[in-house]
């Protein structure tokens, strides 16, 4: 069955030249065939052998699926196998699994082409935290049965928080003792010990069991319990503000340590009235929950459990600051002349048993402070010399502020910088008095004065100081009348200088200003220097410069007001408006207290968005509202309104996410009967002030009749998308379907159930018949069977008694019908006496497309003899 097509040289082949042979096979039967051919070369011979087999399949595929450490989310993941074809022909294979995890294989069987692969997924659900060591069969054909190992580890999430020098987990950190306005910082490390990327956010629990806030635990219970009866401390605190988190919301990388910082910033809480023996001391204890950001379970049942999240106690003291002044508060200091200095020593005391204390004195005129800073010791003393050096003469009355430096928070609620943050006042007085000085007299050069000496020519000069600066005066010709008689006063706009001022009247001066004597009136001589001063082309230069400009100012500003009354005109000249000035006419609305307060509030809940932490509170708070706000029909499946499309396009914070509550994350439909329809709410809960756009992403046919798959959630709304399930396969389904948030943020949610067929069942499987009380025995007997419908699909049954040789004299009504959902049907069975009738029968219950149970009836007669 071979054939050789060659033609054989008749002369020697030269170097470098070839000859070719063509060897077929044309196999006449199935059935592999083996020859040989004989190659001549000159005195050799060359054996090459030939084989002929026929077309085979030959399949492999691989050993080991590995999906390696994935987190226990709920979520369905897949990966793929190949089964390769490396042989002439087609060839099949068939996938079997009968573990104890649920796995989707797809396909289980198919036909493989020669020189091609056929790809099968193989799918786990990533539910429970376990190890998946699985063995899939795999029936190759023409290879047998090859085992294919499916592993995985599935891991919980877990967030740690390690302490920074250490690494050891940190399940509390105690503040210690802090200055009320002051603040403390620790640093922990926030460990994301998982394989996936996560998105976190810090919760501080203000109303747990266990947490104190502003209690002095060293207090008896007697004063504590008085306390509790008149005093309500925690309405009027802002509980985000005394620990503080930075950053209190992030993203964290698989296997990633983040730094964060813990600040606490005790505020002192507010004394009710009437109560005057309040603590200094005030203790807190609070909880400060790490938590992932995903799917609220725990929202949406009572009982629900948190195993997403890392809880860490925080315990700190507040305490006023306790530093006194003897003497003090008002400190007076001897009288004094000016020029000397009087001392008060005045001692500082630190009363503080847990806590040192630093001061810096503010400067304050005519006072001095050495040392002006210093830091003082618990339970310390130091002196300080308070100085009055008065530089005038007069009583002072100073109020001296002494700053307690400390560690603060900036106004952003993030940076901490050393500052003031408590302040103490001190009253200083002091007394300046003046000092007796001999009065000197000297020669007046100049105008008698109106008041002198006898002789006129002596004035007192009380300072005995002289200047070398020339005397100038300029006055106003209309405002003096020294020496000026009534004929000559009609000057207006001239200067007058006085008559010792020539040293200085000798200077340029401008053109238009002029001079006269005090006495005569006469215009004095203006010397005008010709190397400083403007010629009168440069003058008038000047003055055309000036008015261009003006003008130039002037025609922009007109075209500008000509430009805003065009724009007017086109904003009121349309058909809605009929030229009524805006409000004119109109009352003011009338804002009440609930508004102001709402106001108020909503402002609160977006203003501590970014720097303070989200408190238990403050969720339940926005949940209750969302509860009530609940809205089932109506909404928008796209944003129509301009406030809607601008919320709609936010990205959203892990914070704001934290607040967005999409559930169940698993929705487990039981028991579902095929070709049945059921539905479930998966729950829509915004308790953010904005718009949130939901879109559901569902690619499996089960769950295809669910509807609607986007809408618009308003704020502060609750709401629901019933999903859907109808399936036409029996076994186990666990799928995921995906949405998004603002069609960036995405989430996901697991869809259980077990497709079952529809099944009936009966009270009871053996029924005694007994005679009716006061009738004849010959008289028939009656009983009754309740049947049961426990699934979700009307069930069509019918009853068909099993036949003997002795017949039946049982029957049973009704003999068919249909049973309902979750209800049930009671059922008559009849016993008819009569001549050798059986008193024992059988009924077998048919469910159509379902199961068959059998019924076994028994007539009780009582036999006389």
């Amino acid at each position: 069955q071979f054939k050789l097509i060659v033609e054989n040289p008749e002369k020697p082949v030269a170097p470098g030249l070839q000859v070719k042979a063509v060897v077929e096979y044309c196999p006449e039967s199935e059935e592999d065939l083996e020859d040989r051919l004989l190659l001549l070369i000159e005195e050799d011979v060359v054996d090459i052998p030939l084989l002929g087999l026929i077309p085979r399949c030959y399949l492999e595929t691989e050993s080991e699926i590995n999906f390696g450490t994935v987190t226990a989310n709920s979520k369905v993941i897949s990966k793929e196998i190949n089964i390769a074809n490396y042989g002439s022909s087609s060839g099949t294979f068939e996938i079997s699994y009968d573990g104890v995890v649920l796995l989707n294989i797809e396909p289980t069987s198919g036909v493989v082409e020669p020189d091609s692969l056929k790809v099968v997924k193989v799918a786990i659900c990533t539910d429970v935290p376990r190890v998946i060591k699985e063995v899939i069969k795999v029936e190759l054909e023409g290879r047998g049965c090859t085992e294919v190992w499916i592993k995985a580890v599935v891991v919980e999430k877990i967030l740690k928080v390690l302490g920074v020098s250490s690494g050891n987990v940190l399940e509390c950190i105690n503040f210690g003792s802090v200055y009320f306005g002051s603040s403390k910082t620790e640093q922990i490390c926030l460990y994301n010990k998982s394989p996936e990327c996560m998105d976190w956010v810090a919760i501080l629990e203000d109303n747990s069991i266990g947490g104190e806030m502003g209690t002095d635990l060293q207090r008896s219970a007697d004063a504590v319990l008085q306390d509790l009866s008149l005093i309500n401390k925690t309405e009027d605190v802002n509980v985000s503000t005394l620990i503080l988190c930075f950053p209190n919301q992030g993203t964290l990388l698989p296997y990633e340590k983040s730094l964060l910082t813990l600040c606490f910033s005790p505020k002192k809480f507010k004394k009710a009235f009437g109560v005057n023996d309040f603590s200094p001391k005030q203790d807190y204890v609070l909880f400060l929950r790490f938590e992932v950001v995903g799917n609220k379970d725990g929202y949406l049942k009572a009982c629900a459990n948190h195993p997403h999240h890392t809880e860490l106690a925080l315990k700190g003291s507040g305490i006023p600051v306790m530093l006194t002044f003897n003497p003090g508060p008002v400190i007076k200091f001897m009288d004094c002349f000016s020029g000397e200095q009087t001392q008060v020593v005045c001692t500082l005391k630190n009363e503080s048993e847990s806590l040192p204390v630093k001061f810096s004195f503010r400067k304050t005129a005519h006072f001095n402070i050495s040392p002006e800073k210093g830091k003082i010791k618990k339970c310390s003393t130091k002196d300080v010399i308070f100085s009055f050096s008065p530089h005038q003469i007069g009583t002072f009355k100073v109020k001296q502020i002494v700053d307690i430096i400390g560690t603060g928070l900036e106004n952003n609620l993030q940076v901490s910088k050393t500052k003031s943050f408590h302040q103490i006042y001190l009253s200083l007085i002091g007394v300046c008095k003046s000092k007796p000085k001999n009065i000197l007299f000297k020669i007046n050069p100049g105008i008698t004065p109106m008041i002198s000496n006898a002789t006129g020519q002596f004035v007192a000069d009380g300072t005995g100081q002289c200047t070398n600066i020339a005397p100038v005066a300029i006055l106003k010709s209309t405002q003096t009348q020294i020496h000026t008689h009534e004929i000559n006063r009609n000057y207006k706009g001239a200067f007058i200088a006085f008559p010792n001022d020539r040293s200085a009247s000798i200077r340029p001066s401008e053109r238009n200003k002029k001079y006269r004597t005090i006495f005569t009136k006469t215009e004095r001589y203006n010397y005008i220097d010709p190397q400083f001063s403007y010629t009168d082309y440069e003058q008038l230069l000047k003055e055309v410069h000036k008015e261009y400009y003006a003008d130039f100012i002037s025609s922009l500003r007109q075209c500008r007001l000509q430009k805003d009354a065009t724009r007017q005109f086109y904003i009121y000249n349309n058909s809605v408006s009929i030229g009524l000035k805006p409000a004119e006419g109109l009352v003011s609305p009338k804002i009440s207290i609930t508004d102001l307060h709402k106001e108020e509030l909503q402002f609160k809940m977006l203003s501590l968005d970014e720097n303070c932490p989200l408190t238990s509170r403050r969720l339940s708070a926005s949940a209750s509202k969302s509860s009530v706000k609940e809205i089932w029909s109506r909404l928008s499946a796209m944003p129509s309104s301009t406030q809607e499309k601008e919320d709609c396009s936010l990205t959203l914070t892990p914070k704001q996410l934290h607040q967005i509550l999409i559930g169940p994350s698993t929705m487990d439909f039981g028991d579902v009967c095929v070709y049945s329809t059921t539905a479930r709410k998966l729950h829509i809960v915004n308790n953010l002030l904005v718009h949130i756009w939901i879109q559901i992403e569902i690619e499996i046919d089960e769950l295809e009749q669910t509807s609607p798959l986007c809408q618009v959630v308003p704020p502060l709304t609750k709401t629901y998308i019933p999903v859907v399930f109808e399936t036409k396969k029996l076994g186990m389904f666990k799928k995921s379907f995906t949405y998004t948030i603002n069609n960036k943020h995405p989430g996901h949610v697991l869809v259980i159930a077990n497709a079952v067929s529809v099944e009936l069942q009966l009270s009871e499987r053996e029924l005694i018949l007994n005679p009716i009380p006061g009738y004849l025995a010959e008289t028939e007997f009656r009983a009754t069977v309740r049947v049961y419908n426990t699934r979700n699909h009307s069930a069509e049954f019918t009853w068909k008694p099993v036949t003997t040789d002795k017949g039946t004299a049982f029957s049973i009504q009704p003999a068919k019908g249909f049973v309902e959902p979750y209800r049930d049907l009671e059922c008559e069975v009849v016993w008819h006496p009569g001549f050798n009738s059986p008193e024992a029968g059988e009924f077998n219950l048919c469910v159509r497309k379902g199961n068959t149970i059998r019924l076994k009836c028994f007539a009780k007669v009582t036999h006389h003899t």
